[in-house]
């Protein structure tokens, strides 16, 4: 203690408070944050789910592998369409965990995983409302919203196909949302209640026919948020 720097009361705490992280750790919130984005995504992609399981049921009940090519394997299950999906969303929780560590040595968050820096906070906020504005987004939008066109602009046969159909749909889901999951460290990524919010805005803004409009509206109202909180905060 005597050869630490001299401190204040709370930057002390602060630093007593961050420790690395044990393989335990990183282990629980990995699975924290693929169980939580899974269950979080998997209700906005049913549509295109139950699309290709109906597809699915037909082929085997036509004994049609609905290819033009001869040699195609019949069509897979479902659940390989499905897990392509899931390992996007995997891959992202992995990102997520490493931003949570970053988060939490830099002291920037509480135990219930909120970000302590009101600015970063706002910072957040600001940033999601100005995705929403962008061209990328309505293009993943446009995708997501339309799960009959994506299959027809997509389709491959076999194991494979089915695999990287799925993989491919949660690419244009992750490039719609991903931006909006960082306000789980605004909110609380413990907080229930916020998780079930933000759950409940994807799953209206992919599935309810809203004008494209929508979606910057929803910005414009996330950045006067934000620059509100910021304003506060200095």
């Amino acid at each position: 203690m005597s050869s630490m720097p001299k401190a204040d009361g709370m930057d002390m705490m602060t630093m007593l408070q961050v420790k690395p992280w044990a393989l335990i750790d990183w282990a629980m919130m990995g699975a924290m944050w693929i169980i939580m984005m899974v269950g979080m995504m998997l209700p906005s992609a049913t549509p295109m789910i139950l699309i290709y399981a109906g597809i699915a049921r037909k082929a085997a009940r036509d004994g049609s592998p609905l290819s033009s090519e001869p040699s195609s394997s019949p069509l897979p299950p479902t659940a390989v369409f499905t897990a392509g999906y899931v390992v996007i969303w995997s891959l992202f929780s992995v990102a997520a965990t490493v931003a949570q560590w970053a988060l939490d040595q830099a002291a920037l968050l509480s135990p219930t995983m909120v970000s302590t820096s009101p600015l970063l906070g706002a910072g957040l906020v600001v940033g999601a409302g100005l995705y929403q504005l962008t061209p990328f987004k309505d293009a993943c939008l446009d995708h997501c919203r339309a799960p009959a066109r994506f299959i027809s602009e997509h389709w491959r046969p076999g194991a494979v196909g089915a695999f990287r159909m799925g993989a491919e749909h949660g690419l244009y889901c992750l490039g719609c949302c991903w931006v909006l999951m960082g306000l789980l460290f605004f909110g609380g990524v413990m907080s229930l209640p916020w998780i079930a919010g933000l759950t409940l805005f994807v799953l209206v803004e992919k599935l309810v026919p809203v004008p494209r409009g929508g979606a910057r509206v929803a910005g414009w109202v996330l950045i006067a948020v934000g620059l509100v909180l910021g304003w506060a905060a200095v």
